[in-house]
């Protein structure tokens, strides 16, 4: 993600595999928002980066793993910055915390200099 249209291409892509994958529509939304917010945060403050997109299954239940990882300075205070209403820009600071409402499991690596690695899971119908 180097460019405002690519971020548009992150919605689309998450988008096509959600109905893939046969979400529902309320699922489909949740992922879809959570990965626009991860990769709008990684574009913006991590100044670009990349997105992939895992298809998953256990039990019988289809899964969509989005790996959102950027090259930026890393998040200095990780609880901070999970905190609904805390931002670093022009944002209303609903970006990391509601993505992670929004998907089932949530890992958040980062270090500073290094880099910010978000991976999000969400199970269809849970």
């Amino acid at each position: 993600m180097r460019t405002e249209e690519d971020l548009l291409t992150v919605r689309h892509a998450v988008r096509a595999a959600t109905l893939r994958a046969g979400f529902s529509i309320v699922d489909q939304t949740r992922v879809v928002t959570a990965a626009s917010e991860l990769a709008r945060n990684a574009f913006i403050h991590g100044g670009g980066g990349s997105v992939t997109i895992e298809y998953l299954t256990l039990g019988g239940n289809a899964g969509l793993r989005l790996t959102v990882h950027d090259s930026g300075p890393g998040i200095r205070d990780v609880d901070a910055a999970l905190t609904d209403g805390f931002t670093t820009g022009p944002g209303l600071g609903h970006g990391l915390g509601g993505a992670r409402r929004l998907m089932n499991d949530f890992e958040l690596h980062t270090a500073s200099g290094q880099g910010t690695t978000v991976i999000a899971t969400r199970w269809a119908g849970r």
